[in-house]
């Protein structure tokens, strides 16, 4: 037998109705904020990555999967949304649409790591972006999206934690302070860390090794080096977030671990998803349309990884069940049956009989394993008739209707 890849799942049809409900749930959410939709391919060439996540991230240094193709150019499985949007931002001069352009994208990535609860090497993300806006309204908005989503996921205890990372004239001051704290402590610390010591130590803050963690635990805080126009901005998001009445939390130990984020960054963690509780997380984006060679353009978005949002506790609804189940007792009525359940699902109802030539007794059988809210029988006396007796199961009732008048009735009686 030949087994699933570790790291990822299969979803089986019994499950199957749960991701509907976050895949229905996420475009009713994005069609209420004025975003459409954005496909881009699950690969592309590695140097967007590169230059877009960042060469000094986790991303980019240990989990992408990236290989050559026939043609001997370097291919990377999406490792997550933004860096393609952003491409094909740029590739298809959407600059040149109405400002602020907003797109959503419900995509599969791709990340080499060690699965956990939560955490698999497939995964599935939902994401908005927002390009053209440099306004704290938008990122505001962005935040209140995530919310509104989480909220009509029916997720309880989901809090939101906001910092802000500043731009890259404050960054600077902030490196600086950062190479001064953990320049005596340097020799203690991971490899990864001493790496990211010259190219970028604000990267050191987001080490997930214990014994380093001991040394970020005491860094020096963001927010202490925001210039003026960072400062104001950061203000102000919290202003239109309170606003708006979401609850939030000043966290100035969020960075995000990809590159491209400036300014405002924000998390909604929760504690049902194990140690690393994020299940959705965005922020600024100023310079990663310039990076990869568009104009100056800002941006804000966010991403949310659907497995976890699932282990958060999704309120989601019942499975699906068959409106209908109509049995027949030889080979003439299980045709009648045949026509007369095709026929409704033409309606729009979600009709079932047999294909198994099975006995009325095991057709019923099936009929109570599936859940069908209303079961009837066709043989000799219905044929005749052009009647049968449809029975309702979840209190026994049985009312006797007419093959063409199936649909009408349980049209009119078939709630909830």
């Amino acid at each position: 037998m030949i087994n699933i890849p570790k790291g990822t799942k299969d979803v089986l049809p019994e499950q199957s109705y749960i991701w509907q409900f976050v895949e229905d749930t996420a475009r009713s959410t994005a069609k209420c904020f004025g975003l459409k939709e954005i496909r881009t391919p699950v690969f592309e060439h590695t140097e967007l990555f590169l230059r877009g996540v960042g060469e000094t991230t986790d991303v980019v240094t240990k989990e992408m999967y990236t290989f050559e193709d026939k043609g001997g150019r370097s291919i990377t499985l999406k490792p997550e949304g933004t860096a393609g949007v952003a491409r094909s931002f740029i590739e298809n001069g959407l600059a040149n649409s109405p400002l602020p352009l907003k797109a959503y994208y419900i995509t599969p990535c791709y990340r080499y790591e060690r699965p956990q609860k939560g955490r698999l090497r497939e995964f599935h993300q939902f994401g908005i972006e927002m390009f053209g806006s440099a306004k704290p309204e938008a990122d505001a908005e962005v935040i209140f999206a995530a919310h509104t989503f989480l909220d009509k996921l029916g997720i309880k205890g989901a809090r939101l934690e906001i910092n802000s990372i500043g731009c890259k004239t404050c960054r600077a001051e902030y490196n600086k302070a950062l190479k001064e704290y953990f320049r005596p402590n340097l020799e203690n610390m991971c490899g990864t860390c001493r790496d990211r010591f010259d190219k970028n130590p604000l990267r050191m803050l987001d080490c997930k090794e214990e014994e380093c963690k001991k040394y970020t635990a005491g860094a020096p805080k963001i927010l202490d080096y925001l210039c003026p126009d960072c400062k104001e901005h950061f203000e102000k998001v919290k202003e239109f977030l309170t606003v708006l009445g979401v609850e939030y939390t000043v966290n100035s130990g969020i960075v995000r671990g990809l590159d491209y984020y400036s300014r405002t960054v924000f998390e909604f963690v929760s504690t049902e998803v194990g140690t690393q509780g994020t299940i959705c997380g965005g922020g600024r984006y100023d310079g990663l349309i310039s990076e990869l060679g568009g104009g100056n353009v800002p941006a804000v978005g966010f991403g949310a990884g659907i497995e976890r949002l699932m282990l958060a506790g999704i309120d989601s609804p019942s499975a699906p069940v068959p409106d209908v189940y109509i049995a027949g007792m030889d080979e003439a009525t299980r045709k009648k049956a045949f026509e007369i359940v095709n026929g409704l699902r033409t309606q729009g109802i979600a009709a079932e009989c047999d294909l198994m030539e099975r006995s009325v007794k095991a057709q019923f059988k099936y009929a109570d394993k599936i859940c069908a809210k209303y079961t009837a029988v066709i043989g000799e006396s219905e044929m005749a008739s052009g009647k049968c007796n449809l029975k309702k199961m979840s209190d026994g009732s049985v009312s006797e209707v007419a093959f063409a008048d199936i649909y009408a009735y349980l049209t009119n009686n078939n709630q909830g």
